[in-house]
């Protein structure tokens, strides 16, 4: 969900382990970047049992990315993708420094 405006807006995100972030853009081109979230601002990831997402496409398939300054609504193609991404943005934002070499 957008963060000025709130409309639902399909998103290509990129999991970077060596930039400690993840970033995403308005396609899977990468062409434009539309944002960036970074592991150590990362507070909370959590599915979304309030439904507190307003109009979501999917309220059963949403969760949330609690950041310092923001709150990211997302939502995923399917229960099993929610799962994978909530665990691989988790892993990032706890426990980064594990894939640091």
């Amino acid at each position: 969900m957008g963060g000025k405006i709130k409309s639902w807006k399909k998103r290509w995100f990129v999991f970077d382990r060596l930039k400690r972030n993840f970033s995403y853009y308005a396609d899977k081109h990468e062409s434009k970047l539309k944002g960036l979230i970074y592991f150590q601002a990362i507070e909370e990831v959590y599915y979304d049992h309030l439904r507190s997402a307003t109009k979501s496409p999917n309220p059963s398939l949403t969760f949330c990315v609690k950041t310092h300054d923001r709150l990211y609504f997302m939502v995923a193609p399917s229960p099993e993708a929610m799962r994978i991404w909530m665990d691989v943005i988790v892993t990032g934002a706890e426990g980064y420094t594990q894939f640091m070499t």
